[in-house]
């Protein structure tokens, strides 16, 4: 991997990391998507992350939050009322990315939700959004391999 790609990845790692944080947020708090991009687009850390990817797959996580609950609760073992806000919000990113960015190889949406669910989530919950995202995938077409 070049300089070059290897920056671009920990820029959109960074901008997930701040996603998984605003859709905590906007679950916890109702705030507006222009209330989160302000809010997120002063913290520190966005200047270190992928500010395109981060108001794109925002918009876009927002604007599909039905489809996304219902995708959820069809592949969920559990109840999502059970689902925690930021595992809940670490699979409305993943799902969104797995829809709408085939440029994104699936293992690399799989792997980077596993690490933000081990990161910010309950202790084993990475297990749960492993095991979703792994039925989703299979549904999904053929996508860019890493």
């Amino acid at each position: 991997m070049s300089a070059q790609n290897r920056g671009m990845a920990r820029a959109r790692h960074a901008a997930r990391e701040l996603l998984v944080k605003a859709l905590y947020q906007w679950q916890l708090a109702d705030a507006s998507e222009a209330e989160l991009l302000e809010q997120f687009g002063e913290a520190p850390q966005f200047a270190r992350a992928d500010q395109h990817y981060f108001r794109e797959m925002l918009h876009a996580v927002l604007a599909d939050v039905e489809r996304l609950d219902a995708l959820l609760v069809k592949q969920a073992t559990r109840d999502m009322a059970q689902q925690d806000a930021v595992g809940r919000a670490i699979l409305f990113l993943a799902l969104t990315e797995l829809k709408s960015r085939p440029d994104v190889p699936t293992n690399v949406v799989i792997n980077e939700a596993v690490e933000l669910a081990k990161r910010y989530g309950p202790a084993e919950s990475y297990r749960f959004v492993n095991a979703v995202l792994d039925k989703v995938a299979v549904t999904m077409p053929a996508r860019e391999s890493a």
